[in-house]
């Protein structure tokens, strides 16, 4: 390694030294990044396995949190608003995102132009004038429409998450789109296919990555998010008569009169390891659809 560095010139061998610093600093910065995003997380998924009530107090390893948990009515019904929400919402967000990249790509560019400009409004707009927006349209909607009567409801909820959703859906959708060779449904038309058939035989096929990426992406946004859930639920899912309770809206309301559930810890650790294996499982299967790919290229050429 000594005599390589010196058959470099001084210009090389600082250029060099350069590379190397601008490497470490840049490998530094990312592993403090991931640090510091990753310590609470692993605080909270080791105090998981302690009766503690206190997160930094260590009484002994004990799974009663997690038996807690599952008794906890109150917490599972919330669980389980926020996973039927979730689930329906990127549904229907990605049904209609899918659909609606599919049409702005295969639009004039006038028209794709003015659909992707307000496409970006909602990304980049705050999400609490989102929900007073929705608040404003749905209580108009109730007074005029319905005679004074209480719209809020589970649909009123759902309409919420997937207007917050459905543009990240659009995002996701549209570069697998671009990436497509435009070729392939002219050739599939050629060749007698329907364009329904076309639709589903070369296109859908093309572009599922980034609906898969999009429908994770809906269910991600729909878990985490509160403003929209707070301005715009209603009576419904599993509460019955009461207000849906969600998640993010379960939380707030016993910080306000508390501190948080320690059963909230274990539900923690269990909905990071579904997110890890979800990731895992997804990484794999795309690694092999791309090797799969490849290997068709390779075997055509």
């Amino acid at each position: 390694m000594v005599k390589k560095n010196l058959n470099l010139s001084p210009v090389d061998l600082k250029l060099r030294h350069k590379a190397i610093r601008a490497k470490v600093i840049g490998q530094t910065i990312i592993w403090v990044m991931l640090i510091l995003m990753y310590i609470p997380i692993l605080m909270l998924i080791a105090y998981s396995f302690t009766a503690a009530t206190n997160v930094g107090t260590w009484t002994g390893f004990s799974l009663k949190l997690y038996s807690d948990l599952f008794h906890d009515e109150e917490i599972m019904t919330a669980l389980g608003n926020t996973i039927i929400l979730a689930l329906s919402s990127a549904a229907v967000s990605v049904i209609l995102g899918t659909c609606g990249a599919i049409g702005v790509f295969y639009s004039k560019k006038r028209t794709r132009a003015v659909v992707e400009t307000v496409t970006q409004i909602p990304v980049v707009n705050a999400e609490i004038v989102i929900a007073l927006s929705l608040t404003v349209m749905f209580v108009f909607v109730g007074s005029y429409l319905f005679q004074g009567a209480n719209v809020f409801s589970f649909w009123t909820l759902l309409v919420g998450h997937v207007i917050l959703s459905l543009p990240f859906v659009y995002l996701s959708v549209k570069p697998k789109l671009q990436q497509m060779d435009p070729a392939l449904y002219e050739a599939a038309l050629d060749l007698g296919c329907t364009q329904r058939k076309a639709l589903f035989k070369v296109v859908l096929p093309e572009i599922f990555p980034g609906v898969i990426s999009g429908f994770l992406l809906a269910i991600t946004l729909s878990l985490d998010d509160f403003i929209v859930t707070a301005f715009t639920r209603g009576a419904g899912l599993l509460s019955g008569e009461k207000t849906i309770e969600t998640l993010s809206t379960l939380v707030q309301a016993k910080i306000k009169k508390g501190p948080i559930p320690p059963a909230m810890r274990a539900l923690t650790t269990i909905l990071v390891l579904v997110v890890f294996i979800a990731v895992v499982l997804i990484t794999i299967y795309q690694n092999r659809a791309h090797k799969k790919k490849t290997r068709k290229g390779r075997a055509s050429l």
